[in-house]
């Protein structure tokens, strides 16, 4: 199913159809890690007739068995010869495997959708959430980059908004999950929590790395402005999506003992006052988007709740009584899903349903 917003009316069009993905050849380089493994699993309930798999790691990886729906693959160590027969490649490994492996991919004619920031910023890569700025695979040049996980939530929720009420500032504050960082980091804050458990927090400090009990104001490396590259990712990555390099835009990001889910608190200022019902209403006609807003009623997104939905979450939707022109609003969403795996196979959705993406083979030959 294709979902398209209408940002005039405020109503979205739903077209019927389910994209020949599952026609295609898909390389998956980090098939092991944690995005990998949900990239699987959506693949095994998003389509009927399961696309033909290559699952590609790292040398310490390869030869180990992963069962997908009732196939039973063995992965291979990605090298620069792994793309010969594949279609489209979807990498999520460490920008420098991503410009290692990306360049050979599309040497050898697949399309590249890329998990990491190695190309975000580059001016000839479109960086793609469908529902706001699909148009923008039809300029690719072979790679296409998806935002990191903290910007997709963000930009989802931004986009119907500022197409009525042009939006002038936005600051988020992010509550991340310690999957963000990968399935090491899952392992971690569990031994931690464990080990922990009994810790006197009044005669000890934190561990360096701690995550158990605790909360980490730094995602990413230090930059010169006192911001980490996550939060300059944020800001920059949000603009390119929407095409508004005129939004101004602050965050602060931190990592919280959570297992799955991002979660933000965001600040928007408008052009002029936006009322909340007007908003509720363009955010719950929004695809891809779910309004959970009865904070009475004990009813808003935490994180728990949104882990292995496709949906971003938005709740406790309100007037920013510091701004007459601003609202707030909590935003939630499973950032292996929506802030990843699901939306890399939405655009390769997104590539086939324009005729951007047709498999190299078929079953009578080359197509």
């Amino acid at each position: 199913m294709c979902l398209g917003f209408n940002p005039i009316s405020g109503t979205s069009q739903r077209v019927e159809r389910e994209p020949p993905v599952q026609d295609l050849t898909i390389a998956v380089v980090g098939a092991t890690g944690a995005v990998g493994a949900e990239f699987l699993r959506i693949v095994e309930t998003r389509y009927s007739n399961l696309p033909k798999l290559k699952l590609l790691a790292s040398s310490r990886s390869a030869g180990k068995t992963i069962t997908v729906g009732e196939q039973d693959l063995i992965v291979e160590e990605a090298t620069e010869k792994s793309f010969d027969d594949v279609d489209v490649v979807f990498i999520s490994a460490s920008s420098a495997v991503s410009q290692q492996m990306a360049p050979a991919a599309v040497a050898a004619g697949a399309v590249v959708i890329d998990d990491g920031s190695a190309f975000r910023m580059d001016e000839t890569v479109p960086l793609v959430v469908p529902e706001i700025n699909g148009a923008d695979v039809e300029w690719h040049q072979g790679i296409i980059s998806i935002p990191n996980c903290s910007t997709t939530p963000l930009v989802m929720a931004a986009f119907p908004l500022h197409h009525v009420n042009p939006i002038k500032r936005i600051v988020a504050d992010t509550y991340q999950s310690v999957s963000g960082a990968g399935g090491g980091e899952m392992a971690a804050l569990r031994e931690q929590s464990e080990r922990l458990l009994d810790a006197d927090s009044n005669t000890s400090k934190s561990e360096k790395g701690q995550i158990a009990y605790n909360v980490v104001p730094q995602i990413d490396r230090f930059l010169d402005t006192g911001y980490t590259f996550e939060e300059q990712k944020m800001r920059q990555e949000s603009q390119k999506i929407l095409h508004a390099p005129e939004i101004q835009i602050s965050a602060t990001c931190v990592r919280v003992p959570v297992y799955i889910s991002h979660a933000a608190s965001v600040h928007i200022e408008f052009t002029r006052p936006m009322v909340v019902e007007e908003a509720r209403e363009l955010l719950a006609a929004m695809p891809g988007m779910t309004v959970l807003d009865n904070p009475d009623g004990g009813e808003y997104p935490m994180p728990w709740d949104a882990a292995g939905e496709d949906d971003v979450f938005v709740g406790r939707i309100r007037q920013d009584i510091s701004h007459p022109n601003g609202l707030v609003m909590w935003l939630v969403s499973d950032n292996l899903r929506k802030g990843a795996a699901l939306n890399s196979l939405q655009i390769a959705e997104e590539l086939v349903s324009r005729g951007r993406l047709k498999p190299k083979y078929t079953s009578g030959g080359t197509s």
